[in-house]
């Protein structure tokens, strides 16, 4: 992939969401760096219900700015580039705080104005992103010069305590945001708990479980993979899948689940993010999201080295448990199905995850069409582009449980899976590219979602026994494909190439090549539309705002993601006027092929790409390359899409 224009309107409008705070004077004639996004919309036609109690405590997490933004997402773009030097070449943790990170510098300075402020500091993270602290309102009101105040929920049965206005800091260090100062938007999950032949779940032709291997034929365990990946035998050996979760859940039914589904049991580690116990809350609704998105990675990638399981209560902040995932760098693929507050330090973090090589799938919901101009705009994180999401399908199989055929998951009464065009993203330039004239997609915004995978007529174990064998959303579908990127990974490690990373650009390069057919299952038949948006938006031959690119064909996806390495035949002589002469041989028409060289094979990232051709036959001629002015002594071929 060639850098574009796209990713520099990217960084042009990232620079807009991470423009430093205005400064406001106080009467004191002291500075105070005024910041904003922190007061939710419409507050000012609510009365207020009183206020929390002063001595109250809360967590928040003071976010700094990255710095040199537009060099981060220029390096990100190069990180996809198979041409370029930096191709795959992922920072650890430490090199991204080094290269990008807050100085330390500032992050000190952050540390003592908390600690003036009588502040508890509750965590420093390595990237020095955030600063986690605990502190009463009374502290809170005095060090960001607001005053809390409690509402009733305009939508939900509860108070909720927010700022009556924008805050202000007397810190000459700029700051990003404040998470924790209101509670307006707690996570909640996505997935839902239904019957197999219930019609309030199921209504009559929208189809669902019936071909699967659980109770009432649903689908559970090994049909996901015979569905999707048939016949490999590639199980996630050595990978680990995160998962972002703000509940717990019951050991004993992700065992249970094991057992019946014929499967082993995958290691399972929890890391309690923010003081959480562990303890499983008394919401089946979240108990059961936790439940389903391990069973389903677990399902698909049966042979993981762990699943992480980053566990918060309902009313931690979801960029500390985004933040801890990215400076711990454990696991390859991540998945979310929560929504959850979003701030500007989230999509930064999401940067981060990029640079680092680990790829993050996240639900794009369930409640069909986006559609900002009728007032239902999509709601970030969906639409980060440095975010795989992931939308659903209603799952017909044949004999053998082979996948036989697709549809849109919709179940025509407002639910089914989410998509859209965000008014908060460009279009990346990795969907620039693509034809949106018959799937009602823009050329201007940000599309979703990206790809797709089953969405209802599903079995969990969850609630310390409890089971259903109709569950439907969204949530489902990304596990499943953080689940799939673990075989790809596999396969990619085994082939000496480093991990397959933010997947987004090459799924758009394989979608837009002569092998999309063979990779994808392209869902042409249903739409998400709904009473807010009647038009939109349909299905469509290729990529389209319903199900992105489809859903995977199985090993020849993952053959796509992590291809063997073709072996370089040296032409006899060698060497001509001091330059090496290369004739490959072998290769596969249509795909472009990158000579790489190495002056050593210690590790996967030390290739650099030195020459590329698109193979019109089955062999190549290279030569030119200077003996006399390389360190190379190994060299490989790179077939990509």
């Amino acid at each position: 992939m060639k850098t574009s224009g796209g990713f520099h309107r990217l960084s042009r409008l990232l620079a807009v969401s991470l423009m430093l705070p205005t400064l406001a004077v106080a009467a004191s004639g002291v500075p105070l760096q005024r910041l904003s996004g922190h007061v939710p919309a419409g507050i000012s036609q609510w009365q207020t219900t009183g206020a929390p109690a002063s001595t109250q405590r809360l967590d928040l997490a003071i976010g700094l700015p990255l710095r040199y933004q537009a060099q981060l997402t220029k390096f990100l773009d190069q990180l996809c580039d198979p041409a370029s030097p930096n191709w795959h070449h992922f920072l650890t943790p430490e090199q991204f705080t080094e290269q990008f990170g807050p100085t330390a510098s500032d992050y000190e300075a952050l540390m003592a104005f908390a600690q003036t402020n009588g502040f508890t500091i509750t965590g420093t993270p390595s990237n020095r992103m955030l600063l986690k602290v605990n502190a009463t309102v009374a502290q809170i009101e005095s060090a960001f010069h607001v005053h809390l105040r409690q509402y009733q929920h305009p939508t939900e049965n509860r108070l909720f305590y927010a700022p009556d206005t924008e805050p202000s800091v007397d810190l000459a260090v700029p700051v990003l945001h404040v998470s924790g100062l209101d509670n307006y938007r707690l996570p909640r999950p996505s997935g839902h708990v239904g019957t197999a032949k219930d019609p309030t779940t199921l209504p009559a032709g929208v189809g669902g479980a019936g071909g699967g291997t659980g109770p009432s034929g649903s689908w559970r365990g090994k049909d996901f993979r015979n569905a999707y990946a048939p016949g490999t035998t590639l199980t996630g050996t050595g990978q680990t899948v995160g998962l972002a979760e703000f509940d717990g859940y019951y050991a004993n039914d992700i065992t249970n689940y094991a057992y019946q589904s014929g499967l082993p049991s995958v290691p399972l580690t929890n890391v309690l993010v923010g003081g959480f116990s562990g303890v499983p809350g008394s919401g089946v609704t979240n108990v059961y999201e936790v439940s389903l998105d391990i069973e389903m990675a677990a399902s698909m990638a049966p042979g993981l080295a762990q699943i992480m399981v980053y566990e918060t209560g309902s009313y931690g902040l979801g960029d500390v448990i985004l933040n801890q995932m990215a400076t711990d760098n454990l696991a390859q693929q991540l998945s979310c199905s929560w929504w959850f507050s979003y701030n500007p330090t989230t999509a930064q973090i999401f940067q981060e995850y990029a640079a680092q090589g680990q790829s993050f799938f996240i639900c794009s919901q369930d409640t069909d069409a986006f559609n900002a101009q009728a007032g239902k705009g999509i709601y970030p994180p969906l639409d980060f582009p440095y975010a795989t999401v992931v939308g659903g399908t209603t799952l017909t199989t044949g004999t053998g449980g082979a996948w036989s055929s697709e549809s849109v998951w919709n179940f025509n009464n407002g639910t089914g899976s989410g998509g859209g065009v965000s008014s908060t993203y460009l279009i990346p330039s990795w969907q620039q590219s693509v034809n949106m004239s018959a799937n009602g997609g823009s050329t201007v915004w940000r599309n979703i979602p990206d790809v797709a995978c089953v969405a209802s007529g599903i079995y969990v174990i969850h609630s310390n026994g409890s089971t259903t064998t109709g569950g439907w959303g969204t949530s489902f579908a990304a596990p499943l494909w953080a689940g799939f990127a673990a075989l790809a990974n596999q396969q990619a490690v085994s082939n000496g190439l480093p991990r397959l990373g933010y997947l987004n650009p090459i799924l758009y390069q394989i979608g837009q090549g002569s092998n999309y057919g063979r990779a994808f299952h392209d869902i042409t038949v249903g739409n998400n539309t709904n009473s807010i948006s009647p038009a939109k938006f349909y299905a469509a031959p290729g990529y389209d705002l319903c199900t992105g690119w489809g859903t995977p064909n199985g090993t020849n996806l993952i053959n796509l993601l992590a291809p063997a390495l073709t072996p370089v035949v040296l032409s006899a002589p060698a060497l001509s006027g001091g330059n090496f002469q290369f004739t490959v041989s072998g290769l596969a028409f249509g795909l472009t092929n990158y000579l790489q060289a190495s002056a050593s094979l210690t590790s996967p990232t030390n290739w650099v790409t030195i020459a590329t051709n698109t193979a019109t036959n089955s062999s190549m001629f290279i030569s030119g390359l200077s003996r006399t002015n390389t360190t190379a002594r190994f060299f490989r071929v790179m077939e990509r899409p």
